[in-house]
């Protein structure tokens, strides 16, 4: 039956038009986005897991940017630290030079005073933004009085869905002995001598862990040789010399903490790149693809349009009967 009210063919032929429209919108927002998975209503599952991805990828180069800091911290120490390990070689060979007969024990001095101003200098000016690891004090204000010095180093999401941070320690000791890791626990950039406590700052008894006897109240930084005897000189060789192996083990601390965060930054920078990758493998389209389907859908759109115009047209056959 031909009808001019109702044309079923017309109305197969929109529908299917529509239905090819609505693929087209789909697959185009696939193309212009580059995901499989744009919002929630793609997949439920898959968006939920690649958000939660996302945002710990953001924290996990949170974490790197604090590993940097840490790194740059740390490595101004260091250098600070092998610069002043330099400074009391000098002092050392200073010291052995002036034991020799008819050596100028004053002159010397001389020489080892302006490397002793240049031990203070050294542990002032080794600071990275604010922090000075190689002095502290225990009674100055927060947070210069911490002996804890943390850097973050990692992100953890646990399996119950907790998160948490991992952090790295480094402890500053200027008192222990054996253990102390900083040059002073004051400076005082005016009066060098006066500068005290940590390696540099204290008498020989508290860095010697070698159970050397000392008669002499003098430390490194204001070690005078000018009227020693030949007793007194052996003893601040001996002082010079614990300093430096004091100096060489908070050294090896600073290194070995140094290469872990290296480390660390090269995990984290690979594991950023799996989570991507992850990520990727969820939410991606395949733009190969995705292009195909583009391009079919665009051929099957203009043969909807025919078969529309075709079922439209029969309607119009029906005036030649009225002719």
């Amino acid at each position: 039956m031909t009808s001019i009210l109702t044309n079923t063919a017309a109305m197969s032929a929109l529908q299917t038009l529509r239905s090819i429209g609505s693929s087209m919108e789909s697959t185009q927002g696939r193309v212009s986005s580059g995901l499989r998975v744009g919002e929630a209503a793609d997949n439920a599952a898959y968006w939920s897991i690649a958000t939660t991805m996302r945002s710990d990828n953001m924290a996990i180069s949170a974490v790197q940017d604090a590993l940097g800091l840490g790194a740059a911290k740390i490595d101004t120490a260091y250098a600070g630290m092998e610069s002043a390990i330099d400074v009391v070689k000098e002092i050392k060979a200073k010291v052995v030079a002036a034991t020799e007969q008819g050596v100028d024990k004053a002159k010397v001095q001389e020489e080892i005073k302006q490397l002793q101003e240049q031990l203070v200098s050294i542990a002032s000016g080794a600071s990275f933004n604010g922090q000075n690891w190689l002095v502290f004090n225990p009674a100055a204000p927060v947070p210069d009085n911490v002996a804890d010095k943390t850097i973050v180093s990692g992100f953890i999401r646990n399996s119950n869905g907790t998160v948490l941070t991992n952090t790295t320690t480094y402890t500053l000791d200027n008192a222990t002995v054996d253990s102390q890791n900083v040059l002073f626990t004051t400076v005082d950039s005016a009066t060098p001598a006066s500068s005290a406590g940590g390696i540099l700052g204290s008498a020989g008894g508290d860095i010697d862990p070698s159970a050397n006897v000392y008669t002499i109240g003098d430390t490194v930084v204001n070690l005078d040789i000018t009227d020693f005897t030949d007793a007194e000189m052996a003893e601040a060789l001996n002082l010079v010399e614990a300093a430096q192996q004091a100096m060489t083990k908070a050294a090896s601390q600073l290194g070995s903490i140094s290469m872990r965060i290296e480390l660390q930054e090269g995990f984290a920078n690979k594991l950023s790149d799996a989570i991507d990758s992850g990520v990727g493998r969820l939410v991606d389209a395949d733009m190969n693809e995705e292009s195909t389907r583009l391009k079919a859908l665009q051929t099957q759109q203009q043969l909807g349009i025919q078969a529309l115009s075709i079922a439209n047209s029969n309607s119009e056959s029906i005036l030649s009967l009225f002719r």
